[in-house]
């Protein structure tokens, strides 16, 4: 849903990367270089972003 603010597992700080990371794939650059250019090393880190399903305005649509 949300942007994770930090790694499941390890608990680095991720969310602050997450435009960049979206914006770069777009322009059609490979995930490992925008990964490697943010520090991302470990694979929980690398997992987060990767993983992660921006669908926040698909659930907005829905009121309670």
């Amino acid at each position: 849903m949300m942007v994770p603010i930090r790694c499941f597992s390890c608990g680095k700080p991720v969310a602050q990367y997450w435009d960049d990371y979206k914006n770069g794939l777009k322009k059609g650059k490979k995930s490992k270089e925008l990964l490697d250019s943010f520090g991302l090393d470990r694979f929980c880190c690398r997992q987060t972003m990767i993983a992660h399903a921006d669908i926040i305005g698909q659930v907005a649509q829905f009121k309670v």
